[in-house]
């Protein structure tokens, strides 16, 4: 009985060293989740739809951010909460922990990308700029723009000047139509936001003839200060109607054939958006206008002026008559190329 008891209170002490060292170990190894992990670059990581918990410490494992899964594993059975791991890629960097990395995941803080579309840009830029992006999900490269304007839920309109200039963000589970849709829309708001609040007295019938005067603004002008003059121009000749003789629709009008010049025959060809040959505004937008333009088109500077000409430092010289912006093209033509032109040129104007 002696022995028995001596035996039991040994084996009972080996249980209690046996469990401490146990637990000491699986301590050292959960802990060690929270060390800094050392990268020569960032890394990303992929955690498709559907992955189990344990499948991710394997991963995890297998990309050298962490020595063993078991304590991943192990952690995820402490936590529970610290392992619903959302699907996506992410982005991990030098020095963050394993559990670091675990947080992220829970949280769903997945990497993102991103895409500009720029002032100015046509459509066709856009879907260029879209086709080129090496991150985004294709799925639009082969469509038409009708097929495009029908996906966005704009059946049958034109798309030019209808997608809003920003840079936008994306993750790996978005593709190029999500792209287009959010631009679509944002300039839905925009435009209805800026014709709520406009000036009265303009001379449009609606709020989509105040895009297409935006549009040729933004093409216009580089000066961000002159967009409110450069607008201001442009309604007062349609009041008095006057052509707004551009040369921005012009070249639009031209399409591939255009080749960084216009000449007189280009001046005086047919098109829809031959703006030294139509009365108003073109059919179409001829680019994507920013809120800028969009609202000095709605708000426009008041003024007499009804020409200007470019300067050549990315501003124009406004004139109030024919006899001035003449004088003006003279003297600002002075060594610059024989096709340089003015806008509006004032060709068949009258003083």
């Amino acid at each position: 009985m002696h022995l028995f008891k001596k035996l039991l209170i040994a084996g009972v002490c080996a249980a209690v060293l046996f469990g401490a060292g146990t637990g000491l170990w699986v301590w050292q190894g959960v802990g060690s989740l929270s060390k800094p992990v050392v990268m020569a670059e960032p890394m990303l990581f992929d955690v498709p739809e559907g992955t189990a918990f344990n499948g991710v410490a394997r991963q995890l494992e297998a990309d050298g951010l962490i020595k063993k899964d078991l304590w991943v594993r192990v952690y995820g059975r402490l936590f529970p909460d610290r392992a619903k791991i959302k699907a996506g890629v992410y982005e991990f960097t030098d020095g963050m922990s394993a559990e670091a990395m675990l947080d992220k995941m829970v949280a769903g803080d997945t990497k993102h990308w991103s895409v500009q579309f720029i002032e100015g840009w046509t459509f066709s830029d856009m879907r260029t700029a879209l086709n080129s992006n090496q991150r985004i999900e294709h799925l639009t490269a082969d469509w038409s723009d009708e097929k495009v304007m029908e996906a966005v839920g704009a059946k049958g309109e034109h798309p030019e000047g209808r997608f809003f200039p920003d840079t936008y963000l994306f993750t790996s589970s978005e593709s190029d139509i999500d792209m287009l849709r959010r631009a679509f829309q944002r300039m839905k708001t925009v435009l209805a936001d800026e014709w709520e609040n406009k000036e009265e007295g303009l001379p449009y019938d609606n709020a989509y003839e105040a895009l297409i005067m935006a549009s040729i603004v933004e093409r216009e002008t580089g000066a961000p200060q002159e967009r409110g003059q450069v607008a201001g121009v442009f309604v007062r000749r349609l009041q008095k109607g006057m052509r707004l003789q551009t040369d921005p629709t012009v070249i639009y009008g031209m399409g591939d054939k255009y080749n960084g010049r216009i000449g007189r025959r280009d001046l005086r060809a047919q098109t829809p958006y031959n703006t030294y040959r139509i009365n108003g505004l073109p059919p179409t937008p001829i680019a994507l206008p920013g809120r800028e333009a969009i609202h000095a088109s709605l708000h426009p500077d008041s003024g007499k002026s009804l020409y200007f000409v470019a300067r050549g430092d990315g501003t124009h010289k406004f004139s109030n008559t024919l006899a001035e912006h003449q004088k003006a093209v003279r003297a600002f033509q002075l060594n610059r190329r024989a096709d340089y032109r003015s806008s509006p040129a004032g060709e068949g104007d009258e003083q």
